[in-house]
């Protein structure tokens, strides 16, 4: 399969027609294998190489330090989640060895008051814990910070590609309980355990995951037609996918790819930086296409139930 590249600069800048033309192209993405690059992002270059220069360092400690900011319980969504603590395809009921991989993960920069579900602040809200290296919090919060902004352009895009304005989604975005994960996948063995891979076959639970892998590196592959494709690294370009909720807003015209990262023998250690766009905790995903009958699902409770069924 071919994979779309949509330069999100020149969407927005586009006439009224080209706009319309490049908004269908774009629903047809998402509709064949909710997976696409973006270019045209404007994402700081000095950020993201700020960003990976941080996670390189941190992922490069000894593990008894990098244990010192460890999860302290299963569930626990921040910090360093390390090896053999997590298995992806547990979310689609699938028993598997551990994932190859290990990951340091953040939440929100800020803490609203006022949510009336108090397992917005027991989950999503909890503190991030942060390692003694320096720059490595500037850096987290900056790169962050531009991820935000990036979705928010992107979901006013997927508004127009489903005919509808391009703030549409806005009001679900007010607070969202979005994520940011960083991955380290050592190097493989020329063996593993029958079924393991570096992270398993899953589908991302929020609106959309805004992914940017290692250069150069490769082993993403999304379920498309009943082949496994691997998914290009191209320079200067971001991996979109749409998630469970955009799935079920759209219901299902929009699909929810399953994906994984292959444990190909003898690969080197491969990095990755994952931001995971959730909408408002108490937001009602109510499909936007209500003839299949899909029911609404509430962002926050959704999220919880995926990510602990994941952890072990």
């Amino acid at each position: 399969m071919d994979f779309s590249v949509f330069n999100l600069s020149q969407f927005e800048q586009a006439n009224e027609d080209e706009r319309e033309g490049l908004a269908e192209k774009l629903d047809n993405t998402c509709r064949d294998s909710g997976f696409l690059l973006i270019s045209g992002h404007q994402v700081s270059d000095t950020v993201i190489q700020a960003q990976w220069a941080a996670v390189s360092s941190f992922f490069a400690l000894p593990p008894d330090i990098k244990n010192k900011v460890s999860a302290p319980y299963p569930g626990y969504p921040y910090g360093w989640i390390g090896p053999n603590r997590e298995a992806l395809a547990a979310s689609k009921g699938e028993k598997t060895p551990p994932d190859l991989k290990e990951s340091f993960n953040g939440g929100p920069l800020a803490v609203p008051k006022g949510i009336s579900d108090r397992r917005a602040y027991e989950f999503c809200y909890q503190p991030t814990l942060w390692p003694e290296l320096e720059g490595f919090k500037s850096a987290w919060h900056a790169y962050y910070t531009e991820m935000e902004r990036l979705a928010v352009r992107i979901m006013a895009a997927l508004a127009e590609a489903l005919g509808l304005k391009s703030d549409f989604f806005d009001r679900y975005i007010q607070q969202p309980v979005s994520a940011l994960r960083a991955l380290y996948y050592p190097a493989t063995v020329s063996q593993t355990q029958a079924g393991q891979q570096r992270a398993g076959a899953h589908t991302d639970y929020g609106s959309l995951t805004i992914l940017l892998p290692q250069a150069g590196t490769t082993g993403l592959q999304i379920l498309h037609k009943d082949d496994w494709v691997t998914v290009p690294t191209l320079k200067d370009c971001f991996v979109i996918n749409i998630g469970d909720l955009m799935a079920i807003w759209t219901s299902k015209r929009w699909t929810s790819t399953l994906h994984r990262v292959v444990a190909i023998p003898d690969e080197p250690a491969r990095h990755s930086l994952a931001f995971f766009h959730q909408t408002d905790w108490l937001s009602d995903i109510t499909p936007i296409f209500p003839k299949n009958h899909f029911p609404t699902v509430k962002s926050g409770p959704y999220l919880i139930e995926k990510f602990k069924s994941t952890n072990s």
